[in-house]
């Protein structure tokens, strides 16, 4: 048997290749948009893709399933379980095999059960696997974003992220169910979860790939509970904002995405184009970094700088049925273009080169620049009661420590909660570090705020400076913030 593990950063997501060396089968298992990997590492191994397969509808993804199968000609087995507002629309066009729990599958000699895990989504199935070829035990289990290293699926997706109101307590029930038929599995079974540390599936996902049920029974929070509602009370809790994207992420997966191949590619596009574009209101995303953009950016952009968290940000912040384009080197450019379309960010018209910065400063005379104020200096300004704070951390990261002066935005909620913030106080910026607040201080500026200022280094640099911070609630505080 043949087991390879294939990861992607941006999305902390996993898949999983599973090859029969004695057929040159091979199974893939949750695959994202970026079809082209999987099959070229199954043809590195010598392999061929017969069958495709994946947990759930996801939520932080759009699925390559569909398009992979279609690629390849190799049987998509999709789980029908669940209520009928979580069945997979485009099985019946895409020919799939329909599974259930209990049901079984062969890709050479390895077998696939099938288990329904529930709770984090209601059709939620988990894999079985069990090389025939040398044993008559299961090896490991697929479990998607059902367990995690160190943490479990979260089941408040549906209601907080998709709007299935009255959702998140029965998930929490059905995934303590779920968790019990988990942990009657043998210890020396191996855990091969859907994601890692950085995704927003679950709050406390470990590190390291894999893991065993044994090893999750004894360190798991999740599977170390005292009674089923103890465990409700603490999945519900603590939970970081879904980012916006992930409903439609559910839509798109549950109805059918379309092709990456039927997608235009973006045209580069001439620096006399940008303010027309703008005054036409073409979102503009500026990618540099950080330390490029505060030096200067062109009035009206956007700033998400390319990086491990520009996925994140682009899910919050752009739109999905409107066109938008980047600042970004052309060298880059396929690459961003590729990751937002996992995303499911089709519409990206074109891009103009950081040549328009220059550009556009001599044509136009000005750039704008965020201002910046370290902690010794916001820390006066608060003495003096001139300045407004506002925080643009998560709303967790907020309850764990604060500025008591401070109130609260989460910087995917900012433009939607731009009356909540004072217009004739200064305002200083700041999130943990430095780059949720860059991005909020170019969103504030295109929305007309004129006298804003980023904190540098963010709050970690307050906390190293030494300067008070509070626990004390948001409701006890009468701050702002975007539950």
């Amino acid at each position: 048997m043949i087991l390879r593990y294939i990861y992607n950063d941006q999305l902390a997501q996993a898949s999983y290749l599973v090859g029969c060396a004695a057929t040159g089968e091979a199974l893939i298992v949750d695959p994202n948009r970026d079809i082209d990997q999987y099959i070229d590492r199954a043809e590195r191994e010598g392999l061929r893709i017969t069958a495709i397969t994946e947990t759930h509808i996801h939520a932080d993804f759009v699925s390559g399933a569909r398009e992979l199968a279609a690629r390849t000609g190799a049987t998509l087995y999709l789980s029908d379980e669940g209520t009928a507002d979580w069945k997979y629309a485009w099985a019946a066009k895409a020919g799939a095999t329909l599974v259930y729990d209990g049901d079984t599958f062969m890709v050479g000699n390895i077998r696939i059960d099938v288990l329904h895990t529930p709770g984090h989504t209601p059709e939620h199935i988990s894999f079985l696997l069990t090389d025939t070829a040398g044993a008559d035990r299961p090896m490991g289990i697929f479990t998607g974003d059902f367990v995690f290293v160190g943490d479990v699926g979260r089941p408040d997706l549906l209601e907080r992220a998709a709007g299935f109101a009255g959702t998140m307590e029965d998930g929490a029930r059905q995934l303590y169910r779920s968790l019990e038929r988990f942990t009657a599995l043998p210890d020396y079974v191996q855990v091969w979860p859907g994601h890692g540390a950085g995704s927003a599936c679950g709050k406390a996902l470990g590190a390291i790939p894999s893991s065993t049920v044994g090893y999750e029974r004894l360190f798991n929070w999740g599977l170390n509970v005292e009674s089923e509602q103890q465990f409700v009370d603490l999945v519900l809790e603590g939970q970081p904002e879904p980012p916006r994207y992930f409903k439609e992420m559910k839509r798109i997966n549950r109805d059918g995405a379309g092709m990456v191949a039927d997608l235009p590619e973006p045209r580069h596009l001439p620096s006399s184009a940008l303010e027309h574009a703008l005054a036409e209101g073409l979102v503009v995303i500026d990618t540099r970094p950080v330390t490029a953009i505060a030096g200067g950016y062109v009035p009206g952009t956007i700033a998400i700088p390319a990086g491990s968290s520009f996925l994140t940000w682009a899910g919050w912040l752009l739109p999905y049925d409107q066109p938008f384009a980047l600042i970004a080197d052309e060298r880059d450019i396929t690459e961003l273009a590729n990751e937002l379309r996992l995303i499911g960010l089709n519409h990206l018209t074109g891009y103009w080169s950081p040549q328009v910065i220059e550009d556009w400063a001599n044509s136009h005379g000005s750039l704008n620049l965020i201002d910046q104020v370290t902690a010794d200096e916001l820390r006066q300004r608060v003495a003096s009661g001139q300045v407004q704070i506002l925080d643009v951390r998560g709303s967790d990261e907020y309850d764990a420590g604060h500025l008591s002066e401070s109130i609260n935005i989460p910087l995917g909620y900012l433009r939607e909660r731009l009356a909540s913030i004072p217009t004739e106080t200064p305002v200083v910026v700041h999130c943990q570090g430095g780059l949720r607040s860059a991005i909020a201080s170019t969103i504030l500026a295109a929305k007309g705020f004129r006298n804003v200022t980023d904190l540098i280094g963010g709050y970690a640099a307050w906390q190293r400076a030494g300067h008070p911070v509070t626990t004390e609630s948001r409701e006890a505080a009468g701050v702002v913030h975007a539950d």
